[in-house]
């Protein structure tokens, strides 16, 4: 592991006018970058697939867009692939999210899996700087409008992470002499996101977010209509009124469902398996995978450096937010954007179908037979769904390679990725009957008397991803 910082020598400007680093602009991008003379061009909003720049118009510039207002800052990432023949990308509208973009980027040098494209410079510029990129007033520009010419000298600093982080692996083998050699992978992720630099009212936080932002880290930058505002005025008023004296400072992103729940879970069907007599006939390999939120780096490295013959792997299980996904949570939004809230049977599934059709009706089957009677939700795995959750959880790593996988989930609700994510608000029996349905469709993938069976196209592992 290593990390990835902007060197203090680095510069952007436009039209000879310096911007100031960490105020005006940061670097989102990986790479270093120098051109002394890049025309700049307006994009229009990013996503916007009615107003956009005509073919051909982005290339050699610098493309600025901007940020919609209810737009998450994930859409940054993928900024790039927007612009063909682009010179570099510039996002402005997520200045809250600038300290967090400026700070080292963690990565794995891995000189065995190194990129095939290099990633597109990209740029976040903050709302008071960006009128200064064009000539035209910021408010009257449309796609393809012209601006200054931008100067470019962008330097990376990479050092070694000052400690390790590690994958934490368990093997149970298998009882058949025969099948012992195959492995069905079981896994959860077992980092988060760390602590924030300013403290926050850990209660009057929580109401807003539930009130107006319900998907949580997915809804950042909304702000509330006057409508909420008064929402959350009286449901804190009548929290205080309750609870006198209790203001709780909280800096500490927990993380207690994402993803403690899953890596307790995965620790809990270790422990039940280890138990049986007889042992499943097929090897179980439970893996704890590191960097999750870095981007899959964990998981990324395991499946390109496997502990056992990767193609022994006949399938993945992977458990991400098992702790919630009850009636008060908001567990996600449909491909059309319509909410979804969770139930005392609720589970989401990703993926089980999209390289195994056996798979998918083994875990319908389980779920029936073993009398667990959840109640699936798909609508978060439809193929063009805007959160793309198949890509974003550890799962997608082995099935990059071919192996089936399925995700179990219970859903985002509006503590994920705040410091509110804690013990407290954890669901024990929901997770628990989770854990026992993973565990069931595990041991019923292990003795089958066959491979599963991969019937649909497998992706390049070494491609993008888009659900």
């Amino acid at each position: 592991l290593k990390t990835r910082s902007v060197s203090p020598s680095s510069s952007l400007s436009f039209g000879g006018v310096p911007l100031k680093f960490g105020t005006d602009w940061v670097a989102s991008s990986a790479a270093s970058f120098t051109n002394p003379s890049v025309p700049v061009i307006y994009g229009g909003t990013l996503g916007d697939s009615v107003h956009m720049l005509a073919p051909g118009a982005a290339t050699g510039k610098l493309v600025v867009f901007r940020m919609p207002a209810d737009g998450s800052p994930r859409a940054i990432r993928t900024a790039g692939r927007a612009t063909e023949g682009a010179a570099a990308v510039a996002i402005v509208g997520v200045d809250q999210f600038m300290p967090l973009i400026a700070r080292p980027n963690t990565f794995v040098d891995d000189p065995s899996n190194v990129p095939t494209m290099a990633p597109k410079p990209t740029f976040v510029i903050s709302t008071t700087a960006a009128p200064q990129l064009f000539t035209t007033p910021w408010d009257q520009l449309t796609p393809g409008t012209a601006g200054k010419t931008a100067a470019i000298n962008v330097a990376m600093n990479i050092v070694p992470v000052p400690f390790p982080a590690r994958n934490v692996v368990g093997i149970l083998p298998g009882s058949d002499p025969k099948l012992k050699g195959e492995y069905v992978a079981v896994g959860a992720h077992n980092d988060h996101i760390g602590m924030n630099s300013r403290p926050v009212d850990h209660d009057s936080l929580r109401i807003f977010n539930h009130t107006v932002r319900p998907g949580g880290a997915e809804n950042s930058g909304k702000q509330a209509t006057p409508e909420e505002q008064a929402q959350v005025n009286a449901q804190l008023a009548a929290w205080r009124a309750a609870h006198p004296n209790s203001m709780r400072a909280d800096s500490i992103a927990n993380g207690a469902d994402d993803d403690g729940s899953g890596s307790v879970a995965v620790l809990e069907i270790a422990q039940k398996m280890a138990s049986l007599s007889p042992k499943p006939k097929r090897s179980i390999v439970f893996v704890w995978h590191v960097g999750e939120e870095k981007g899959l780096l964990g998981s990324a490295y395991y499946t390109d450096h496997p502990t056992v013959p990767r193609d022994s792997i006949v399938a993945q299980l992977n458990i991400d937010m098992i702790g919630r996904g009850d009636a008060w949570d908001v567990t996600g939004v449909t491909k059309d954007g319509v909410p979804t809230s969770g139930n005392t049977d609720y589970v989401q599934l990703i993926g089980s179908r999209r390289l195994s059709t056996e798979l998918g009706n083994m875990v319908e089957s389980v779920n029936n037979t073993g009398k667990h009677n959840f109640k699936f939700d798909y609508s978060l795995d439809a193929n063009g769904h805007p959160l793309n959750i198949y890509c974003r959880s550890d799962h997608y790593e082995y099935a990059r390679y071919g192996i089936p996988i399925t995700f179990f989930t219970t859903g985002g609700h509006s503590d994920y990725h705040q410091v509110t994510d804690e013990p407290e608000y954890i669901d024990y029996q929901h997770m628990a009957r989770v854990a026992n349905l993973v565990e069931d469709v595990a041991m019923n993938v292990a003795n089958l008397d066959h491979r599963i069976v991969v019937d649909q196209a497998k992706p390049d592992p070494h491609g993008s991803c888009r659900q």
